[in-house]
């Protein structure tokens, strides 16, 4: 959605990400005393307010940090980027904020598992499959069938004549960061419901396998983030399982954006467009 709009990436976006899992591992303890321990309704708040907390912390960074870069050199606002990005990461390695050393997260839902014949699924896997689809649905419909979402995509085609419609430009900009944030904050805690230890270098690694599934389903195209994102994980798991790959596969998604740089630049879904001089 930043692309689409600023046709810059936000590499801070990872971090953000991080933040939401430190969001829900403060918050859990918080919750627990007025909901019981390990409910779904516990579950859902923790999640509420670290979107919530993720999103105000999205507007703050695109206020302070983008918002005076706007007219300048994209790559003065790319280096921008990652000077946040860096910021984020070693503030919250210094020991009066989170610490270095890794912080094992709280369960925040009963735990079960399923065996079906050979398949194990446990509950925080199913969770994370529905989360992700209502989520990646209420993006849609946001997008695509409110005002605001019309005003993202009149933004995203010509900022100067959505600017001449009424369009608040710096509104839905705002808006646009709060919510890929709020979305980035949701990742950080199914992450950590799965993986259990969060650190404030978790959020790096992820980023740039984030930014590889947006070039590989086409950059700036929601669905083909979605789609890059889940071929990507499958074939990293898959990996994961045959020998002499498997100490491969962080290297698997790098690989990939490599070839479709140079076979599809537009990505699988992405289309081609020309650019007049």
């Amino acid at each position: 959605m930043v692309y689409g709009i600023l046709r810059f990436i936000n590499f801070a976006h990872g971090d953000v990400f991080m933040l939401g899992a430190f969001a829900g591992y403060f918050l859990a303890p918080v919750i627990n005393k007025f909901l019981p321990a390990e409910s779904y309704a516990g579950g859902i708040l923790v999640l509420i307010l670290a979107m919530t907390i993720c999103a105000l912390i999205g507007i703050v960074i695109e206020f302070l940090a983008y918002r005076p870069l706007r007219s300048r050199p994209k790559l003065t606002v790319l280096i921008t980027a990652i000077g946040v990005s860096l910021f984020i990461e070693y503030t919250c390695q210094n020991g009066h904020v989170f610490g270095a050393a890794p912080h094992a997260f709280p369960k925040l839902i009963p735990y079960t598992t399923w065996n079906l014949d050979g398949l194990v699924l446990d509950s925080n896997q199913i969770i994370v499959i529905v989360t992700t689809i209502l989520l990646l649905a209420a993006l849609r419909f946001i997008v695509q069938n409110t005002k605001v979402g019309t005003a993202m995509r009149a933004l995203a085609f010509n900022e100067q004549a959505a600017a001449l419609m009424g369009v608040n430009i710096n509104s839905i900009i705002s808006f646009t960061f709060g919510l890929g944030s709020a979305l980035a904050g949701a990742g950080g805690i199914l992450f950590a419901m799965n993986y259990t230890s969060i650190d404030p270098l978790m959020g790096v690694q992820i980023g740039l396998k984030a930014f590889v599934a947006a070039v590989l389903g086409g950059i700036g195209n929601l669905p083909g983030a979605a789609l890059g994102g889940l071929i990507i994980g499958l074939l990293e798991t898959f990996a994961g399982g045959i020998p002499g790959l498997s100490n491969y596969r962080d290297g698997i998604a790098f690989a990939i954006l490599i070839l479709i740089l140079l076979f599809k630049p537009a990505g699988l879904l992405g289309k081609s467009q020309v650019e007049k001089v």
